[in-house]
């Protein structure tokens, strides 16, 4: 306990805690769900459809009810915690290091009569404030790429988690067999030097003797969000003229486009991929 942060989690600090971001994610990302969606449904809205993937997520999850103990890591708006326990009874706490995403959530499970359901505790994913061995399930949406310590944060899960315990997360990773370099303006972004991969998750909980309940690889719905996104973020240029900086307009739309060119080259993965402990 006591970490101090990575340089790439700061910067996500920083970058969410923006006034333009904030105003981004809540008004073309997605509001209360501001992750990767599924686009299996025609003309399915960005909104929608990342709301789809908190329904598929918890349509995996089995032997939880509303004694279950569980922890969203970088939790954003909170929109999981409230899908989560609405299905299942449970309390979760939304561990997130936005305080600006935070108060959003906390509004937000006021408004929706959940405030006594979920705990909005503004913190770090590789210092996590819960004792050992204390959760049941261990949830997460394209939150790990943020830190430049990723075995760190699977320590510190496999510590929180009880024997038999599960974690079920989504991430934004690169193709386990991405050539060297050719990433480099998406790290740059971050401020990391790699991603994670699939097989690199498998490697970790492996070695922390995590079991594999299910990996469903699905990175051509990371494209199409991203390209999505950025097509509506386009379409709404005049409508965001004073309200999100030129500058970050422009810095995004190269950005996801970045994101959707990786895809397009076979050099990213996304999917969702559900462990045990022990």
């Amino acid at each position: 306990m006591g970490t101090s942060r990575s340089a790439a989690e700061t910067t996500a600090e920083t970058y969410y805690d923006s006034e333009d971001a904030d105003t981004f994610y809540e008004a073309v990302w997605g509001g209360e769900d501001i992750h990767i969606g599924l686009y299996e449904t025609p003309g399915i809205s960005i909104a929608d459809a990342s709301h789809k993937t908190v329904e598929r997520m918890i349509h995996q999850l089995q032997d939880f009810d509303a004694s279950s103990k569980v922890i969203d890591l970088g939790a954003g708006y909170g929109g999981s915690a409230r899908a989560l326990t609405t299905a299942l009874g449970c309390e979760v706490v939304c561990l997130n290091v936005s305080e600006r995403q935070n108060d959003r959530n906390r509004m937000l499970n006021q408004q929706q009569a959940l405030d006594r359901k979920i705990t909005v505790v503004h913190g770090s994913f590789e210092d996590i404030p819960q004792p050992d061995n204390s959760i049941d399930l261990v949830w997460s949406q394209d939150a790990f790429l943020h830190s430049g310590r990723r075995r760190l944060v699977l320590d510190e899960v496999a510590r929180i988690l009880k024997p038999g315990g599960q974690l079920i997360f989504t991430d934004p990773m690169q193709a386990d067999d991405c050539p060297d370099g050719v990433l480099q303006p998406v790290y740059d972004r971050l401020e990391l030097d790699s991603l994670a991969s699939i097989g690199w998750y498998r490697e970790q909980l492996s070695d922390l003797e995590f079991s594999e309940i299910t990996v469903l690889p699905m990175v051509e719905q990371l494209r199409t969000h991203y390209d999505r996104v950025r097509t509506s973020l386009a379409a709404r240029q005049n409508e965001m003229v004073g309200k999100i900086s030129e500058d970050y307009f422009a810095r995004m739309l190269t950005g996801l486009q970045n994101w959707v060119t990786a895809a397009d080259n076979g050099y990213l993965a996304w999917g969702i991929l559900h462990f045990r402990k022990g």
